[in-house]
């Protein structure tokens, strides 16, 4: 009977280790690990796809910012700059740069700058009809961040309340079979660290991309902020000239 029982054992603790790879503890988990595991996985293939778009936007961004600038100190008119812009501004520095031109040639038309008071009106304008710009466009590119940095802080508590459901069903295959071998304690214990693995693996990328693209966003809207000053003194010297 022992030997049998022996041979038992062995047979069911070599069925449980070879059926310990990811898709066999996916199907054998609890309903409770599966869903974690699920909403995990998911959250991690969107913050990929959130990560490559982040990265494809801001060197495409750099780069239309680069050759905008350059057209921009070129020495050509900023009018014929501003009529090749005006209907459909295609990044954040163009935007600024119509917002601006558009109050400009709005308060210009109507004589606006006679004096000292409409001027300084007139300066205000453009100053704010930019800042807004500014605001709404860094808005738009901070979209999706608050989803990296919710992965990123709540993923690894999500795989944790796994661990602790896996290990809480080890505890009660034991208490049920009152066997305490590795073929019981292995499949319970293997699914509560493939939950915490895969936290970690949503987390760990999403804490990092968010970190960068922070860093990128900021040094981007302190260059859009560069630039808006840079414009406004332009157009103040112009307004200047324009009434000596």
């Amino acid at each position: 009977m022992e030997n049998q029982a022996a041979v038992a054992a062995a047979a069911l603790a070599g069925s449980v280790s070879g059926d310990l790879s990811i898709w066999a503890l996916m199907l054998r988990a609890d309903i409770i690990v599966k869903i974690v595991m699920a909403l995990l996985l998911l959250a991690s293939i969107w913050s990929w796809a959130i990560i490559f778009d982040k990265i494809i936007r801001f060197r495409r961004l750099a780069g239309q910012a680069d050759q905008f600038e350059t057209e921009f100190w070129s020495g050509g008119s900023l009018e014929e700059l501003y009529d090749k812009q005006a209907s459909a501004p295609r990044h954040p520095m163009a935007t600024l740069f119509t917002a601006a031109m558009r109050e400009w040639r709005r308060s210009t038309a109507k004589g606006l700058h006679a004096d000292d008071t409409l001027r300084a009106g007139l300066r205000e304008r453009i100053s704010q009809a930019m800042q807004l710009a500014l605001a709404r466009e860094v808005a738009g590119l901070e979209r999706y961040m608050g989803f990296l940095a919710t992965v990123g802080s709540t993923a690894p508590f999500i795989g944790l309340f796994g661990t602790v459901w896996g290990i809480m069903n080890s505890f009660q295959s034991i208490a049920a079979t009152k066997n305490t071998s590795l073929a019981v304690v292995a499949p319970g214990i293997a699914e509560a660290l493939f939950a915490t693995a895969l936290g970690l693996l949503a987390a760990i990328p999403a804490v990092i991309a968010y970190n960068k693209f922070s860093n990128d966003l900021g040094r981007y809207a302190t260059r859009l902020e560069g630039f808006a000053g840079e414009f406004q003194a332009i157009l103040s010297r112009q307004l200047d000239e324009r009434v000596r």
